[in-house]
């Protein structure tokens, strides 16, 4: 008999389902958007990180307080650095050469983010990375300020630590209670993003992800009505475990790893029609996508 060549890890199906009248909001890290814009080929309904890329639960809570309560973002939350300007809240993609556009492209998708949550039926986050930076003040050199992106400014400007399993609960359990209340008819999907951040090493790496994986499975004993995990962390790493699956950078999954994620997700959350019917949806908009040599 020919041996197994994996461990494949089981995806049992998730407690909800989806179908093209859902409306699914994401936010997270890279991996969040690779699912997310697999999900929009497909014909879904997706609000796409309206933040830009974040990768640390800090940054994500935030984000979601502010989408919660509709909280614009401010002159006093900008910062210009290389001619231009910069949001603490937001990725790069936000920044703009004027503090008025930076303003503009922040807010205009942050209000269509809360009003997209007050509808949406799931709610996909995916943790990268229990680093975070935070910017330092005079009265405390690790203030409460943790930002979602340095925007390259100097490293003294920030003091990088990282968050601890209380550090994550405490900001999420009473978040989670909130948006509940907020939208009852609201599902979260939480994830552990595979790509690996080596900046601190491999094991470095492996006890930040050990402390986002902690800390969800916490937050979800605490919600179970509310809230379950998707293993795409495990799948990849676990399951897959071959260099093949990784971008030339070897820290990043292949489209081909996030293919195969994306399909475990399907068999979880879809009926075999609905499956088909995305897969139509995909190769229509491929098909929409191609430019005519002439």
């Amino acid at each position: 008999m020919t041996p197994p060549l994996t461990t494949p890890v089981v995806t049992p199906p998730m407690p909800f389902s989806l179908d093209h009248s859902s409306l699914i909001l994401s936010l997270g890290s890279c991996f969040a958007d690779e699912i997310g814009r697999r999900l929009l080929d497909g014909g879904f309904c997706v609000e796409l990180n309206p933040f830009g890329t974040l990768y640390n639960p800090a940054s994500i809570a935030s984000a979601l307080d502010r989408l919660l309560t509709d909280t614009p973002i401010a002159a006093s939350d900008l910062v210009q650095h290389e001619s231009l300007w910069h949001s603490w809240h937001h990725h790069g993609s936000f920044s703009r050469p004027t503090a008025e556009a930076c303003l503009a492209a922040c807010n205009e998708r942050l209000h269509q983010a809360h009003l997209a949550l007050q509808q949406a039926t799931l709610l996909t986050l995916t943790f990268g990375t229990a680093w975070v930076f935070s910017l330092r003040e005079e009265t405390s050199p690790r203030s409460s300020r943790v930002v979602a992106n340095c925007h390259k400014l100097p490293a003294s400007h920030f003091e990088r630590w990282r968050l601890d399993t209380e550090d994550i609960c405490d900001l999420w359990l009473p978040l989670l209670q909130r948006l509940h209340d907020f939208n009852p008819k609201l599902k979260v999907l939480f994830t552990v993003s595979p790509i690996r951040h080596l900046a601190d090493g491999a094991h470095g790496n492996q006890l930040s992800k050990a402390t986002l994986l902690l800390a969800v499975e916490k937050l979800c004993t605490a919600h179970p009505t509310l809230c379950t995990y998707f293993p795409a962390y495990e799948i990849v790493l676990d399951e897959l475990r071959d260099y093949r699956f990784f971008a030339p950078d070897m820290t990043h999954p292949s489209s081909l790893a996030a293919d195969i994620v994306y399909s475990r997700f399907q068999q979880s959350c879809l009926s075999p029609a609905l499956i088909q019917q995305a897969h139509l949806a995909a190769k229509a908009h491929r098909r929409e996508q191609h430019r005519p040599l002439h």
